[in-house]
């Protein structure tokens, strides 16, 4: 439990993060992705003396919003009615947050019902998921891309969440299937580590819709 309750208190200190983001009003149009992932950078560095990330720190706006976090597409301007989402994994006292969330520029509604639907996906998820006492990561991938069906959308990624834990985690490397949530991994997401200990699992959201060219994200720890 000690484990999880650092986890939870990384996470609880990520969202505050995100929201002060938010609230001094950095994400504007004709703001580069990349000055404003630098922006954030120092914010992080300002509020909680953050210099460490256990991941790449992702900015995407526009059509790079389609893309996975594998990928590393070409810098884009923030425009005056445009979505786009932050994945940052910052790490507070030795300990992991990885957070995801959507922002909407303007009022488009197709964009804001993007927004709303992958919050609203990632809780369904959430409350299926703690109905199970044992589930593989293939059916908990599959459940997820089928909620994005089910609201209008596709899933935009080949896995829907990672392992999570204290810095610097084990090497998530994407060959090793059992590490992810994708539709590879047989193996029972409730069964221990190696070393007998209760793995904990990041859940990822990814709604994309190829034809619009819009997509959104949302990833908090499953609970």
């Amino acid at each position: 439990m000690e484990i999880r309750k650092r986890l939870i208190e990384a996470e609880e200190k990520a969202v505050r993060f995100f929201s002060v983001i938010e609230k001094r009003g950095l994400m504007v149009p004709g703001k580069s992705e990349h000055d404003l992932n630098i922006e954030i950078f120092a914010l992080a560095k300002e509020l909680f003396g953050i210099e460490k990330f256990w991941h790449k720190r992702i900015v995407r706006a526009g059509k790079n919003t389609l893309e996975p976090y594998r990928v590393n597409p070409p810098d884009l301007i923030l425009q005056a009615d445009d979505i786009l989402f932050l994945d940052f994994g910052p790490v507070f006292e030795e300990w992991e947050a990885d957070l995801g969330r959507t922002y909407v520029i303007g009022h488009d509604p197709l964009k804001i019902k993007l927004r709303d639907d992958i919050e609203k996906a990632w809780h369904e998820a959430h409350q299926w998921y703690g109905t199970k006492t044992k589930i593989s990561g293939a059916e908990l991938y599959q459940y997820v891309a089928d909620l994005a069906l089910k609201y209008g959308w596709t899933f935009g990624n080949e896995h829907a969440g990672h392992l999570i834990g204290k810095f610097p985690h084990e090497n998530i490397k994407s060959e090793i299937f059992d590490n992810y949530i994708r539709p590879e991994n047989i193996t029972d997401l409730f069964a221990p580590d190696p070393n007998g200990k209760k793995r904990e699992w990041i859940l990822e959201i990814h709604f994309v819709d190829r034809e619009k060219e819009i997509g959104g994200f949302y990833e908090q720890l499953l609970r």
